[in-house]
């Protein structure tokens, strides 16, 4: 095998590559005055190939993974497997309006096409169950961060109390609860626009304790604002935050920081300083156990 890195995620293919005791080259990009993109691949590639990158900001990284991928199967590549621990487009997974594309299902026909294998992390799945359920392919592995973020908070806190900020948030909560001996808690979360959501909160006694906020994404924030406010209302003094993909979109962090919240850790899925826990272990074993 060998682990192919795009420039933007350089370090953690590096990791990834070093925990599976895989080779590691550089995927080259050159980026044209009108944005066109120049993908380059080394020419010596074995017959599997990892290409590792996580999808943030995708419309221009599919582009390079479409050229990436079509590339390594002209150089010779017989299975290509994608790691790519933040999935973009998962959240449209239904025609909400008539005309609408269904995003996820056409990622997923998509992908494979492409690919022989996909290995993600807690991939936002509404409607569906599973993940080869959008993406029919030999492997569609759905991998959760619990474990990373368990290590985190077991190192942080002899007890803590958890939310989860809505009802899909429940079966994840709660297993890091038990695994941990902490008290957890659910809000309900209405969505009112791509900015704008309203929190409910349970009653519950919210003073005097560690209280962790934990999500799978924060993308503009809201939903980690609008929970902290109340909690601050409430009489919540002591709140952290950990999420496993760092999106945080314009000035998220930012926002979020003023409003008191005494830290927030997050994955390296995506780069980024709050990113202090590492997957490189979890998608290494990952490959291994496809591989056996």
């Amino acid at each position: 095998m060998l682990a192919l890195a795009f420039p933007d995620y350089l370090p953690q293919t590096q990791r990834f590559a070093t925990r599976l005791e895989v080779g590691l080259k550089e995927i080259s990009i050159h980026h044209f005055p009108d944005q066109e993109s120049l993908v380059r691949l080394p020419t010596e590639i074995p017959e599997h190939v990892l290409l590792i990158r996580s999808l943030n900001q995708p419309n221009e990284k599919l582009v390079e993974l479409l050229f990436a991928a079509k590339t390594a199967r002209r150089l010779g590549a017989k299975r290509i497997s994608l790691i790519t621990p933040y999935l973009c487009y998962m959240r449209q997974d239904n025609e909400n309006h008539p005309g609408e594309t269904i995003s996820q299902q056409i990622i997923g026909e998509w992908f494979a096409d492409l690919f022989d294998d996909l290995i993600t992390v807690d991939p936002h799945l509404h409607r569906i169950s599973s993940l080869d359920e959008a993406f029919p392919m030999k492997n569609a592995i759905a991998l959760s961060a619990a474990p990373v973020i368990t290590t985190l908070l077991r190192k942080k806190f002899d007890h803590a109390l958890l939310i989860g900020p809505d009802s899909e948030s429940k079966q994840w909560v709660a297993a890091l609860a038990e695994e941990l001996g902490f008290d957890y808690c659910v809000a309900t979360k209405i969505r009112q626009g791509d900015a704008k959501v309203k929190i409910n909160l349970p009653q519950k006694n919210y003073q005097n304790k560690p209280i962790v906020i934990v999500d799978d994404m924060a993308s503009t924030g809201q939903t980690v604002l609008e929970t902290t406010r109340l909690l601050k209302n409430q009489g919540a003094s002591e709140i952290y935050v950990v999420v496993t993909h760092p999106l945080f979109c314009n000035d998220a962090e930012q926002v979020l920081r003023s409003t008191g919240i005494k830290q927030i850790w997050s994955t390296d899925s995506i780069a980024h300083p709050t990113a202090v826990m590492h997957l490189d272990e979890l998608l290494a074993d990952a490959v291994k156990k496809i591989c056996k």
